[in-house]
């Protein structure tokens, strides 16, 4: 498994236990990860009830869907990457509730 195949399973495993479920509270949405390159591929998260659940694999219709690349991705869940910045940069893509992509910072704890 390479570096960013690793760190990509490990975001995926931890990110239950990194959910702020205050901040989650009332929320009832489902979040896809479109990750391309090495360590990619993808992955959904169901957020509801102050808690989520994650899924390899696409979602039949997900709320909001985040398109990077893998390394990428692991540079914004560690705070290296800002996710306003790769936004802008054209690093990644959002489709789907715009909403739901600007809280994103303040439902999972970086980590």
């Amino acid at each position: 498994m390479t570096d960013t195949a690793a760190a990509i399973n490990d975001i995926f495993t931890r990110m239950p236990g990194r959910l702020d479920p205050q901040a989650a509270a009332g929320l009832d949405a489902v979040i896809q990860f479109d990750l391309s390159g090495e360590g990619g591929g993808v992955w959904h998260c169901a957020i509801k009830d102050g808690a989520c659940t994650v899924s390899e694999g696409a979602h039949a219709a997900p709320s909001m869907t985040m398109t990077m690349e893998a390394a990428d991705y692991v540079g914004l869940t560690s705070g290296e990457l800002d996710g306003t910045v790769a936004f802008m940069s054209g690093k990644l893509r959002i489709d789907g509730d715009m909403g739901l992509a600007m809280r994103m910072q303040s439902l999972f704890r970086l980590g």
